[in-house]
């Protein structure tokens, strides 16, 4: 009996071990290189907004709840900036088939965003998204301090909500 319950907690020490490697993963942002709409080639590390948080936005040319989010988005981003500094980097997963069509979509609608591509989607595995729109929220030491996944209307709100509590 007593042999039972020592490999009994031995196993639960070993699942719970486990467990905890897994779920501690690298809150930083990683390292990947990927283009903005100019063609030139940007570290992701070095992402940032002048000592500031800023936003990651995820989405794509063919994604509709992304296009809606980043609509939605838009229609705030002067405001945001004006009142809390934002920065946004909306990163395009569009493949290299479509990656073409990313700057001349994002400058007819008139966004303001840093727009970068990631045609080759590594950005997206590193940062573990799987989907679009996903929108990250990285704080001033470039660790992430939020993250949302779809889009719903008034997302936004959260969103500028979650970044407000970092800039206090």
């Amino acid at each position: 009996m007593i042999k039972i319950y020592k490999k009994t907690a031995i196993i639960l020490t070993l699942i719970i071990l486990f467990g905890t490697l897994l779920t501690s993963k690298d809150n930083n942002l990683p390292s990947v290189k990927i283009k903005d709409i100019n063609g030139n080639t940007i570290d992701t590390k070095t992402l940032n907004n002048d000592g500031k948080p800023f936003v990651i936005m995820f989405w794509a040319t063919w994604c509709k709840p992304c296009l809606i989010e980043m609509k939605a988005v838009h229609e705030n981003y002067e405001d945001w900036q004006n009142e809390y500094g934002i920065k946004i980097y909306a990163v395009s997963i569009d493949d290299s088939r479509n990656s073409h069509k990313v700057a001349p979509f994002a400058k007819g609608r008139g966004w303001k965003f840093n727009i970068l591509i990631d045609e080759n989607q590594d950005f997206k595995r590193a940062m573990n998204v799987n989907n679009p729109p996903h929108t990250f929220i990285i704080d001033s030491k470039g660790n992430i301090a939020w993250q949302h996944n779809g889009y719903a209307p008034g997302d936004e709100d959260e969103m500028i909500k979650q970044y407000k509590k970092l800039i206090k």
